[in-house]
């Protein structure tokens, strides 16, 4: 007699729950930077995941929540580790504009890489009230305008033209809105990709130079 034929409904080998978690993460992650959080349901995900509703339930209790570990933290993950690499050296050789150029380029790279978690996390939050409890601030970004605005401080002499902590966060939101909304702000034909990152640099570096003791230039 020949081996017996294989049932095609074959039971499934079961799952861990590790492995279950992980895969809700990332089709969450998935899910969200393609639909946004409104946009967004635990059904597709469950669907995306290949689980049911009420698996993901018991691992994560609401949609926020999920939101809070499938975006918020690695982004604020991403972003510390940015600060860090970018603002932990104050004491770094070169000339304040070459370390500025320097730092605004990488700056603009990184908001591109991950402007599609931005973009989920910036709607979220803005179109969506009250539907973000459980996810807290945004603590590197906080800290990357503490420490920029303490080195823009050091840079002063006599009373700011415009106060570093705001400096700080103006120069981010030109970069961040280069970057996010190019398509919007720059119409194809205006300028090159390179001439405009170009521009965004120099009117950053003039901005924060305004306020700068013209001996640190």
């Amino acid at each position: 007699m020949t081996d017996a034929i294989q049932s095609p409904t074959a039971r499934r080998k079961r799952r861990s729950s590790a492995d279950i978690a992980d895969r809700i993460l990332s089709a969450a992650k998935e899910e969200f930077t393609r639909g946004g959080f409104e946009g967004t349901t635990t059904a597709a995900i469950a669907r995306r995941a290949d689980v049911t509703e009420a698996q993901l339930f018991r691992h994560y209790a609401s949609k926020a929540a999920l939101f809070q570990e499938a975006v918020f933290k690695p982004l604020n993950q991403h972003f510390c580790d940015f600060h860090i690499r970018n603002l932990g050296d104050a004491s770094q050789v070169g000339s304040q504009r070459d370390k500025a150029h320097g730092y605004i380029t990488e700056l603009q790279q990184f908001i591109a890489d991950h402007s599609k978690m931005l973009m989920s996390l910036i709607v979220a939050r803005t179109y969506v009230p009250g539907s973000m409890q459980g996810v807290g601030e945004f603590d590197s970004l906080r800290a990357y305008f503490d420490r920029g605005a303490a080195m823009m401080s050091q840079r002063v002499e006599g009373d700011a033209k415009v106060a570093p902590e705001l400096m700080v966060r103006v120069s981010f939101a030109a970069v961040l809105a280069s970057v996010m909304f190019k398509d919007w702000l720059f119409p194809e034909g205006l300028a090159s990709d390179e001439a405009i990152r170009a521009a965004i640099i120099d009117f950053v570096i003039e901005g924060v130079n305004a306020n700068a003791d013209p001996g640190l230039k």
